[in-house]
């Protein structure tokens, strides 16, 4: 399993129009094979910022979802109200149940 962490934060003002991009997205990448998780989450102590919690089978999915279409689309059109870099975390799993 591949877990991984991403920050995005957002310009002021724009957290819905960020959100609905979102929504487009998350539909998408349901449809990914090996894509396990993939949730956007509000980080309560900051309201600029998305957290997005991903997990996927293997490094290969994790490369397919990258370089997917509508996953260039989604950061072609992010970028309008992205506030900086998106701090990216790849994760090493230790442990599981």
């Amino acid at each position: 399993m591949v877990p991984v962490i991403a920050k995005l934060g957002v310009k002021e003002g724009k957290m819905d129009e960020a959100v609905k991009m979102v929504k487009e997205l998350v539909a998408e990448v349901a449809k990914e094979e090996g894509t396990l998780i993939y949730k956007f989450c509000k980080d309560p102590k900051n309201p600029n910022v998305l957290v997005v919690v991903e997990l996927y089978t293997d490094q290969a999915a994790l490369k397919a979802h990258s370089s997917t279409p509508h996953f260039k689309e989604f950061f072609g059109k992010f970028s309008t109200v992205m506030a900086g870099a998106p701090e990216i975390m790849i994760l090493e799993e230790v442990a599981s149940k």
